[in-house]
């Protein structure tokens, strides 16, 4: 920290030699470094929308853990989507970045192009696995000759346990993708891959009140569709799937031929749609099934060997994909991989057990941490600021965190900050993972201060009453990217305060992610 002094006025030496003051002299001292840093940050925290609201922030220095900013760096909160850093660095540390899960079909060989016997399908949780992967799977069992499976289709989910949502999900959420059922035999509707979702497109007719036509991917005879909308003046459509039911009830209006954006909604038993779309991807390459549809039974040892098998993209990439967008369903399955390869068992209890383990080993204190599921959409998760800096600060020693760091998104770049903190010194400079739910924002990362100088930093907020704390988030992070040892608390919040200008002119929602809305809205 240093003090600047600021004089004006005059100055006069007697005839004694003593100095005298002749005229005005105001002198005022000026904070700057990490004391101008606090101010500018407490400031920043005294905004109206924060009021009787919780409110953690710490800020430390990358290389030695030194705290330039504290103010309840210890207090826990409910982080939403900033639980990922844990379950991305435990996966990796545990898994390994080369790690990738494996769907196969296993049985008999065919003896003059007949399966004699089951076909088992068998998944290890890949979110990844589209229509298009289990057509895949059934073109490349019809290219060793299969024409005829004489016995019953086998979805095996076995690998993970039954538990399909973690604890404390809001039940206003289970029917949207972000809340979607955890199945280690699973299928995404779009290339965005949330897991355990079917997609609808509607279009408007030719006339108003003709029929809208709606379009389901993946096609399938598992999920029913209700349609009461029609061709109207104006689109104005809702969609939602009944809450024990896999029924989908579609009313409303759509102008005459326009498509809509597309509707996602979650399915209740995943794999039972997986089971459905793969016996019609059977059939769609020549191969005869003559029995019925069995799920969630273990492939028996007898079963046969591996006849073909789908690997998805490596653990690497995967945790770029998860944390740049904030994919729920990629989050989920690796918490109960991590729990699989520890265990032997897919379940919550012990993905966390994994995942804290994993974390330990980097001076993490995961005593002041709660972690019920993998990707933060409990109401039971708890983090610190202060836990999530010491995790940035230790995994900088891990083999794998390049990778880490390469997944956190890049403000006004990409990810769910790409609309955030343009034309600022956060700009390209903050790599950080938001976290949102109603009540719940969070954003923690990396920031390089004016100095060049390697930060980190933690921002969760809590029970606020007001639609968004967004901006506040940037302002901190702004602040934090013009903090210098000689800048004064005064030019730090003048470039938090551009921050404001450079807001967009909508504000982001703040009840999830923003990659979360359809369409994205960032």
């Amino acid at each position: 920290m240093k003090t600047r002094t600021l004089i004006s006025g005059t100055v006069a030496v007697t005839a004694a030699g003593a100095l005298a003051l002749a005229g005005t002299v105001v002198a005022q001292a000026q904070e700057t470094g990490s004391d101008a840093l606090a101010q500018a940050i407490d400031a920043i925290l005294a905004d109206p929308a924060l009021t009787d609201s919780q409110a953690g922030v710490i800020v430390k220095d990358a290389a030695t853990g030194e705290v330039l900013y504290d103010h309840n760096g210890n207090q826990r909160g409910l982080p939403g989507s900033n639980q990922k850093l844990t379950t991305v660095a435990g996966a990796l540390e545990t898994l390994g970045e080369d790690f990738t899960f494996t769907t196969e079909l296993l049985g008999d060989r065919p003896v003059d192009g007949v399966i004699d016997g089951d076909l088992y399908l068998r998944g290890s949780g890949d979110p990844t696995m589209l229509e298009e992967d289990y057509q895949q799977l059934a073109a490349d069992l019809a290219a060793l000759g299969v024409s005829t499976v004489d016995g019953d289709l086998v979805a095996d989910d076995t690998a993970f346990d039954a538990a399909r949502h973690g604890d404390e999900w809001a039940w206003g959420d289970l029917q949207y993708a972000a809340a979607s059922e955890i199945s280690a035999l699973t299928i995404g509707s779009g290339p965005d891959h949330w897991a355990g979702t079917v997609r609808l497109f509607m279009t408007g007719g030719a006339a108003n009140g003709d029929p809208v036509q709606i379009k389901m991917v993946p096609e399938n005879d598992y999920v029913t569709v209700v349609n009461e909308a029609t061709t109207g003046a104006e689109t104005d459509l809702s969609v939602n799937r009944d809450e024990h039911a896999n029924t989908i009830r579609v009313t409303g209006t759509v102008e005459a031929g326009v498509t809509p954006d597309y509707y996602s909604r979650s399915v209740i038993d995943p794999t039972a749609l997986v089971a459905d779309v793969f016996a019609d991807a059977l059939a769609d390459n020549g191969i005869d099934l003559t029995g019925d549809l069995r799920v969630s039974e273990p492939t028996p040892q007898e079963a046969g060997g591996t006849l073909v098998a789908r690997e998805s993209i490596p653990l690497s990439q995967l945790a770029v994909d998860l944390l740049k967008p904030s994919n729920n369903s990629y989050s989920e399955a690796l918490f109960k991989a991590v729990a699989l390869h520890n265990t032997g068992e897919g379940t919550f209890a012990a993905g966390q057990d994994g995942v804290h383990a994993a974390i330990e080993r980097y001076g993490v204190d995961t005593s002041v941490l709660l972690q019920v599921d993998g990707s933060g959409m409990s109401r039971f998760d708890q983090m610190t600021p202060d836990m999530i800096t010491d995790l940035f600060i230790g995994a900088k020693d891990s083999p794998w965190f390049d990778t880490f760091y390469a997944g956190l998104p890049i403000a006004c770049v990409d990810g769910t900050l790409v609309s955030r903190m343009c034309d600022t010194p956060a700009a390209g400079n903050v790599r950080a993972k938001s976290g949102s739910q109603s009540s719940i924002s969070a954003l923690s990362g990396f920031v390089t201060d004016a100095d060049g100088r390697e930060l980190v930093f933690s921002v969760i907020l809590n029970d606020y009453l007001v639609s968004s704390v967004k901006s506040i988030e940037n302002r901190i992070a702004v602040a934090i990217a013009g903090h210098s040892e000689d800048a004064t608390e005064a030019e730090i919040s003048t470039l938090a305060r551009a921050e404001e200008v450079a807001e967009p002119a909508e504000e982001m929602p703040a009840e999830r992610e923003c990659t979360y809305y359809e369409p994205v809205v960032c």
